[in-house]
């Protein structure tokens, strides 16, 4: 991706310096395609975005993987296995591809069934007498003595 800098030093280095593109794309790093592409085009920020992830050798055993995602979630916490441990389970089976695309994978699986998992009901209604709030403490005279009293005074939230 370049950024909008790096496009104005690619234009300003054939004006300025009198610079190739050849030379341009070898000081900065760049290919000679990049560097063409910014001279030639009034753009000034070039990106690619990958719609469609291609995974040819995951393919066929997403749904084996999924099994294994789907069963290891809803395991206890202590029982869960790590995707490693998932990887070479998936290896065990059969799948010839590597690490990266299981992990690649169970990440966007993992982030389509967050929210199943994440539903909790907070009650912001109160039947009365059901909320309070109270004192922690206060002074006062015990049949002469100065002492701390504890202090329990119930002020409902309704």
């Amino acid at each position: 991706m370049l950024v909008v800098e790096t496009i104005g030093r690619i234009r300003r280095e054939p004006f300025v310096q009198g610079k190739s593109i050849k030379e341009i794309a070898r000081d900065l790093r760049l290919s000679r395609n990049t560097v063409r592409k910014a001279l030639r085009s009034e753009e000034t920020s070039f990106s690619y975005e990958r719609r469609v992830q291609p995974r040819p050798k995951l393919g066929r055993w997403k749904e084996e993987l999924d099994r294994l995602l789907a069963t290891n979630a809803e395991a206890p916490a202590r029982e869960r296995l790590t995707l490693i441990r998932l990887f070479e389970e998936l290896r065990a089976l059969g799948y010839e591809g590597g690490y990266d695309a299981v992990g690649r994978y169970a990440g966007a699986w993992a982030k389509s069934n967050a929210s199943a998992t994440a539903s909790a009901l907070v009650p912001l209604t109160f039947a009365p007498g059901e909320a309070y709030q109270f004192d922690s403490h206060g002074d006062g005279k015990v049949k002469g003595s100065h002492q701390v009293l504890r202090l329990f005074v119930g002020v409902s939230m309704v």
